[in-house]
């Protein structure tokens, strides 16, 4: 634990060693959500028919799914681009010469990643409530929390097999593109699932963020219970449990090939 917190207070000073940056960092997200109000304003913030199930009008849904996306995306794919990016620098290569396990340093940066995912949740909540008036008042906590921790737990272990693929392979990771995909066209980010043709919304099922999003925008705007939101739950607990294990078995394979061959280092 004493390791884990070290690289995340690293991580933290680094990047607020960079100031004008870090403002940028909280200002992006309050300027594109201006640009989803006015979007949402252009058609006078109505609720259409395949909002109805929410109960929002477009910016709001948009709001939480944005929030979502980019929290598990975040924890998905800031693993493997950390990894990738301390092999150019060489400096992968000093935190292994210390008495650290390589399996630590991963779950130090997955530590990391969270932190600074929420940190934006909380950028993008602030500005919700109090700019444009976004209304939580409904929400379930209890349901929140579980879909949240189950997602978290599904994208992480997404996170560790694209590792597995950057550590092995050094660039070429279908992992995070697939899920990518998935997140930006047929998970239900920028818009319902229920848009897209059906045979479109048949791969939606394949993808976890189709549940995580559709289960967190009732469990907000609804107040639904876990009960109502068993099916989802379900799912997320099944993609859970098969993704732990399948991810713990990637990155030991993925270890030993890289040390076989000599290229853990390289880039």
């Amino acid at each position: 634990m004493t390791k884990i917190f070290a690289y995340v207070r690293k991580s933290f000073l680094t990047l607020t060693s960079y100031r004008f940056a870090f403002v940028l960092g909280i200002a992006n997200p309050v300027f594109f959500l201006f640009i989803i109000f006015f979007v949402d304003k252009l058609f006078a913030h109505q609720i259409v028919p395949h909002l109805v199930p929410f109960g929002v009008n477009y910016f709001s849904y948009l709001l939480v799914s944005i929030m979502a996306s980019g929290f598990l995306g975040g924890s998905m794919s800031a693993t493997a681009r950390q990894i990738s990016q301390d092999q150019m620098m060489g400096t992968l290569e000093s935190l292994l010469v210390t008495p650290t396990s390589i399996y630590t340093i991963i779950v130090a940066m997955v530590a990391w990643n969270l932190i600074s995912a929420i940190f934006n949740i909380l950028i993008y909540t602030i500005a919700g409530i109090f700019i444009f008036g976004a209304n939580f008042r409904n929400i379930n906590l209890l349901s929140t929390t579980v879909i949240t921790i189950l997602s978290m737990i599904s994208f992480n272990a997404l996170g560790v097999l694209s590792t597995s693929f950057i550590i092995a392979f050094k660039r070429g990771d279908p992992v995070s593109y697939l899920m990518n995909l998935g997140m930006e066209l047929l998970g239900g980010v920028f818009f319902p699932v229920t848009l897209l043709p059906n045979w479109l919304q048949i791969l939606s099922y394949f993808f976890p963020i189709t549940y995580a999003i559709r289960a967190l925008e009732q469990a907000i705007y609804q107040g639904a219970s876990l009960r109502i939101l068993w099916q989802d739950v379900t799912v997320l607990l099944i993609i859970s449990a098969i993704l732990i294990p399948l991810a713990y078995w990637s990155l030991k394979t993925s270890l030993n090939y890289a040390r076989k061959r000599g290229t853990l280092l390289q880039y």
